[in-house]
């Protein structure tokens, strides 16, 4: 095969800015205004000029001028005598910069009109000899009524106009803006990855997100290899849609397509479209296609696509030309209109699907939609063997343990705890990051910084004690709550005094049972205070909430009220966000049931702390002396848990599953306790009043 040898490329000189051009001729043009108006010439009064001048002989000629209401007069001296020292003061040297250092005039005088300057001019010559020769006095007009009009309207207009083109270069900024020119405001934004400008992260960087990569591998494979696929009859997908919570890595595995796929990559966020002026976004759109098929075939990644893609229609007062609706319709006839936009795939994130219009999503547009949910304990741990591959470990850091103790973290969370595990090491002068500088890291994720400088009464600090204690009994002696592993009282973040650590089972549906015995865990800290001080406090307000949105998802939306029925009234699309679907007599119906419910779960709480209120009254007293309990010291006080049933953490780590392979997932509204999340209690000191 014959080698082509490399061409030799040129290299392109930079764009010299015109800023920098209108700025030298301004300056030039009021440099040379004043080279050529400055006093070249040497100001003398009528005496001296009488005296040293022309009674001497040495004047050639006089010329006068108008300057204003007065008469300027230029004195021009005889070349042979200049040489002569007492007109040294006006004579150049060699380093003078003058264009006609001896052509005069020299010297200059004022009077106040022509006829004072002939009257002392005849009377001067007269007395002089008759061998003087008299010098007669020439006088011009030197009115430019151009040059006046230039400097007055021509320069303060050319100094409006430089002034202007530069301000309109610095609007409209952005990559692909052609400068910056407000002429090019409507060029797209986007920022294009090709093979001289490729990102180095891969498929290999992604971890705990393989169905998800399974099929965004697809589409790359397709576009690398499109016969494989067309020769089957198939066609290649037109968008896929990555949908997801926060921080699950939907922009990180759109950079990974990027770094996997041979073909350019235009990547911008839906917020690039949006402009104050109207018709940009829509221009925007269009330009970014036409860049697209240019390139094709190409990938076209946008970020946040909710920022341009809600529902049409929901805002009744913007009407039908709002800018965003514009830009919503511009894409739609992009992406599936009569043009064909072969070798185009669209790839898009987002969270909020529900707010995204149904015509996005329908087939021929974003063809797949790639849910992306919060790893499970199999995907924690290949994340977590990511981010701790550039940090110095010691031996007993285990990858395995520390996803089992993070339940309900995204892989964006399981990042800042490692970083955040660095820098305590690090605070510690430690050499090497151990096991409990991730404990430490994992609380401050938790529940925020440690308060070690917060001042709280020994009244309050007890209360904290007993609610925590209240919690941990309830979650040690019901069967289906999730027993507490850690426990602590000390102040956290702004306003924590104390939070529980929870390792739940992960798991995909919650019996009626479960449901319940969670709540009463959740109610076990307002009991505690109760049975204990026979008052109760403001720091149970939010295991009050959770409690009353749990009641009423069982009530109204799972079907778990004999009363209310088997019915669900939860609106999935939205559409009865402004009123109930259900009447008042249902209203007040899933009110008294709910009050019922709740009311049932504290008595049946109060009843089980009353029964174990000596270990109540033990772990509150261990936690005013230690301020952390572990689940060593609850099994030390309590004894052993009187069931059966492992948790998640005891079954991954030591054996007894496959691995663990229950994915992480919410019920619907997050309702019910989230599967394996990590719940921290904070109380807030302002609300206490005992």
């Amino acid at each position: 095969m014959k080698k082509i040898p490399n061409k030799k490329v040129t290299p392109v000189p930079p764009k010299f800015n015109m800023m920098w051009l209108w700025i030298l001729i301004i300056l030039g043009f009021f440099g040379l205004q004043y080279f050529f108006s400055s006093e070249s010439t040497k100001k003398i009064t009528y005496a001296d000029f009488e005296e040293r001048m022309l009674r001497p002989g040495d004047v050639e000629r006089l010329v006068a001028f108008k300057n204003n209401d007065l008469i300027d007069v230029e004195v021009y001296i005889k070349k042979d005598k200049l040489s002569e020292d007492k007109y040294k003061e006006v004579t150049p040297n060699s380093n003078s910069l003058m264009l006609t250092p001896s052509a005069g005039p020299q010297y200059v005088f004022t009077e106040p009109s022509a006829e004072i300057l002939e009257k002392k001019l005849n009377a001067s010559q007269d007395s002089l000899s008759s061998d003087h020769a008299k010098v007669a006095v020439n006088y011009e007009d030197r009115s430019n009524p151009w040059a006046g009009w230039f400097i007055s309207f021509m320069l303060p207009l050319l100094i409006i106009v430089a002034i202007w083109m530069l301000l309109m270069r610095r609007m409209g900024g952005g990559a692909g803006s052609g400068g910056g020119a407000i002429f090019n405001i409507g060029k797209s934004k986007a920022q294009l990855f090709d093979k001289e400008s490729q990102i180095n992260i891969t498929f290999n960087d992604v971890a705990g997100l393989e169905e998800a990569k399974t099929e965004v591998m697809e589409i790359v494979d397709f576009l690398k290899n499109p016969k494989k696929y067309t020769d089957l009859g198939g066609k290649i997908p037109k968008g896929a849609l990555l949908v997801g919570p926060p921080g699950t890595g939907k922009t990180l595995l759109a950079k990974a397509v990027a770094g996997e796929a041979q073909v350019p990559f235009f990547s911008l966020s839906g917020s690039d479209f949006v402009e104050m002026f109207v018709g940009v976004g829509a221009s925007r759109v269009r330009d970014l296609f036409k860049q697209a098929k240019e390139k094709a075939p190409c990938i076209i990644f946008i970020d946040e696509i909710d920022a341009i893609g809600r529902a049409r229609g929901k805002n009744s007062v913007m009407g039908g030309n709002d800018e965003r609706e514009n830009t919503l319709n511009q894409l739609l006839v992009e992406m599936d209109g009569f043009g064909t936009n072969l070798g185009v795939i669209i790839l898009a994130a987002t969270n909020r699907l529900d707010v995204l219009d149904s015509a996005l999503l329908r087939p021929g547009r974003f063809d797949r939609q790639i849910s992306i949910d919060k790893p499970d304990l199999i995907g924690r741990e290949h994340i977590f063997s990511v981010h701790l591959k550039p940090l110095k470990l010691s031996e007993e850091v285990d990858a395995k343990k520390l996803s089992a103790q993070t339940p309900g973290f995204a892989g964006a969370e399981i990042a800042n705890v490692c970083n955040e595990a660095a820098l305590i090491a690090a605070r510690k002068n430690k050499t090497a990051i151990d096991m409990q500088d991730f404990q430490d890291a994992v609380d401050r994720v938790i529940g925020g910084l440690e308060k070690k400088n917060k001042i709280i009464s020994p009244d309050e600090k007890k209360i904290v004690a007993y609610h925590e204690a209240g919690h941990a009994i309830a979650g040690w002696f019901l069967e289906y709550a999730d027993p507490l592993v850690k426990v602590s009282i000390v102040p956290r973040g702004v306003a924590a005094l104390g939070y529980a650590q929870y390792l739940p089972k992960e798991q995909f549906l919650y019996t009626t049972e479960q449901l319940l015995d969670s709540m009463c865990m959740t109610m076990g800290g307002r009991v505690a205070e109760d049975i204990t001080f026979g008052r109760i406090s403001t720091g149970a307000q939010n295991d009050l909430e959770r409690i009353t949105k749990l009641a009423y998802a069982m009530t109204a939306v799972y079907g778990m009220n004999d009363k209310v029925g088997n019915v669900s009234f939860r609106d999935s699309s939205g559409d009865s966000q402004f009123q109930k679907p259900y009447s008042d007599q249902t209203a007040e119906l899933i009110d008294e049931e709910v009050r019922i419910l709740i009311s049932a779960v504290y008595e049946r709480t109060k009843q089980l702390l009353v029964d174990k209120q000596d270990g109540l009254i033990k772990i509150a007293e261990k936690l005013l002396e230690k301020e952390i309990l572990f689940q060593s010291d609850l099994e030390e006080i309590l004894g052993k848990r009187p069931f059966e049933n492992r948790t998640t953490y005891d079954e991954f780590v030591n054996g007894g599953v496959d691995g663990g392979g229950v994915p992480q997932t919410d019920l619907p509204l997050d309702l019910p306790p989230e599967g394996g999340s990590t719940e921290a209690k904070a109380e807030d000191k302002d609300n206490f009043k005992g």
